[in-house]
């Protein structure tokens, strides 16, 4: 029972940190990645708030996937979407509310903030299996139905997920790079730290890290 609440809470954390993370590149204007261009288009084009978009793009994908793969719907899947949607709100409307960034030292602060963040963040919730990302979900039925690796299946998703965002008028720039380039060797570097420190948590050093 304490070693599950452990693993609820590096869940419940890891959540905290992507949202955050997120937010602060979105402030950053340099340029988000894919994902959070599109939320950030539609939230511009169409109104409603950022955090809403997650949760109807994250309803969708829900559906789409248990159609593309088969299977039933993933109710579990509603948890992040729901989650992260709602702390995204948190931070853009109610932290960061009017916030400004006059400098552009200040924006590539941010930004490279932002990422290691989310890094950090989804290094904490991947300790759990709680529930699972749909976007997750949708890599795995595209490696599902075309066949290829996941490094491709993920690719094809970012690159057809970047180009909606561009129609969308998303921002996209310099940051949207940086942030496909940077977040997975990130991700590696404190995936390991973080894992050593729930398994001392938990007192199960039997359990090796996920490969990431």
């Amino acid at each position: 029972m304490k070693n599950r609440s452990i693993v609820a809470v590096f869940y419940l954390v890891g959540l905290t940190f992507l949202s955050l993370g997120i937010s602060l590149i979105i402030l950053a204007d340099l340029g988000a990645g894919a994902w959070d261009a599109m939320y950030v288009g539609l939230n511009e084009l169409f109104g409603l708030s950022v955090g809403t978009w997650i949760f109807i793009v994250g309803i969708l994908l829900i559906f789409i996937n248990a159609l593309l793969l088969k299977e039933r719907i993933d109710v579990s899947a509603v948890i992040p979407v729901v989650t992260i949607g709602f702390l995204i709100d948190f931070w853009l409307i109610f932290v960061f509310d009017d916030f400004q960034v006059p400098i552009l030292a200040l924006q590539l602060a941010m930004l490279i903030g932002g990422v290691a963040i989310i890094a950090v963040g989804i290094a904490c919730y991947l300790q759990s299996k709680i529930a699972r990302n749909p976007m997750d979900t949708l890599m795995i039925a595209i490696q599902t139905l075309t066949g290829k690796s996941m490094a491709v299946s993920k690719t094809m998703m970012e690159l057809g997920v970047l180009i909606i965002a561009f129609l969308l008028g998303g921002p996209i720039g310099l940051g949207t790079i940086f942030v496909t380039l940077m977040i997975g060797p990130m991700i590696q570097l404190f995936y390991n730290p973080i894992t050593k420190l729930r398994n001392h948590l938990c007192e199960d050093t039997n359990r090796g890290p996920l490969k990431v």
